[in-house]
């Protein structure tokens, strides 16, 4: 058996931050979904304790809702981009 450690792969020599950073120019809506999740997180911690007279459950279950909401609406607004980019706004050959 030959064992090659020559190999050199380009996605193991790149940092976390170039990562990131390629990732969020090849989907721009991930990181604003991933911020707005953490927002509304943030958020419905921060009104936890000002709920009320409303019931716990009922408070987690709204912030839920409202994160999961803002998530899926991030995803949805970035397939449409894709979308638009890959085939109305191709230049033409």
């Amino acid at each position: 058996m030959s064992t090659n450690t020559d190999v050199s792969l380009s996605s193991y020599d790149e940092g976390q931050g170039s990562k990131l950073v390629r990732k969020a120019k090849e989907a721009p809506f991930v990181p604003i979904g991933m911020a707005g999740f953490a927002a509304i997180v943030a958020y419905g911690l921060y009104k936890l304790k000002n709920r009320g007279d409303k019931k716990m459950s009922l408070h987690l279950i709204h912030m839920r809702v409202a994160a999961q909401g803002f998530v899926v609406g991030a995803m949805t607004l970035g397939m449409g981009y894709s979308m638009y980019k890959e085939y109305w706004a191709k230049p033409k050959p």
